[in-house]
């Protein structure tokens, strides 16, 4: 059978493209797309195992068998419909504008409202960061920020929620990611905006690659 693969960050450099056809035997399961593509691509073999995988824009068990034309994307190591307390989601190369996320989660209901902003510093890790750069799978990403929202609503009733994240290129002091939360009282929305944030960072797939003077590096890619 053949099925379509999907690659990002440091898998996608790796293999050299970002989509290709693999043809597999029937019954085959995501680690035998992995195994296929190593040795296709050796390169391959000096990253990390996928985190997870996704089939046809849904996160799956790895044990799941795939089926002919299935797309599957491999998901590199990170750093549905209406959902209650959402009030947006925003995935793009543009800037972020907070006034546009205060406005979302504007909720007369509430007494507190929480903004969180992640900028992009200067150094890591010891090294000093020239820019960076931020990929998107961007369907299953917006599903995940669904399902962050959808938490935050059944444990913090009457919370409201707004998440912007960029992609491509961030300099120095620039906001990779805004989340807004607004909330009857302060406590829930401090601790509704943090939830987010963490949970964003672990399951959202979202890559990052930091570039230096003399080298760069996807975040999470290191063997």
């Amino acid at each position: 059978m053949k099925v379509t693969v999907r690659l990002f960050a440091s898998y996608r450099e790796a293999a050299g493209a970002s989509s290709l056809e693999l043809a597999l035997k029937d019954g085959d399961r995501g680690p035998a797309v992995w195994a296929a593509l190593v040795a296709r691509f050796p390169a391959l073999a000096r990253l990390p195992s996928p985190s997870g995988y996704a089939v046809n824009d849904e996160y799956v068990d790895g044990t799941r068998a795939l089926r002919e034309h299935d797309e599957v994307a491999l998901i590199p190591p990170v750093s549905g419909g209406a959902t209650a307390g959402l009030a947006l989601i925003e995935i793009g190369d543009q800037p972020i504008q907070v006034d546009r996320l205060l406005a979302a989660v504007a909720d007369p209901r509430a007494g507190a409202i929480a903004l969180f902003l992640g900028v992009v510093r200067d150094n890591a890790r010891g090294r000093r960061v020239d820019y960076l750069e931020y990929e998107a799978y961007e369907t299953l990403a917006r599903r995940e920020m669904e399902k962050i929202a959808g938490t935050i609503a059944g444990r913090w009733p009457g919370a409201r929620i707004a998440i912007a994240h960029r992609t491509g290129r961030l300099t120095v002091g620039e906001a990779s990611v805004a989340i807004g939360v607004s909330a009857p009282h302060r406590a829930e929305a401090f601790a509704a905006a943090r939830f987010a944030i963490d949970t964003l960072k672990q399951t959202v797939p979202i890559w990052k690659k930091e570039i230096w003077e003399g080298g760069e590096a996807w975040v999470g890619a290191e063997p």
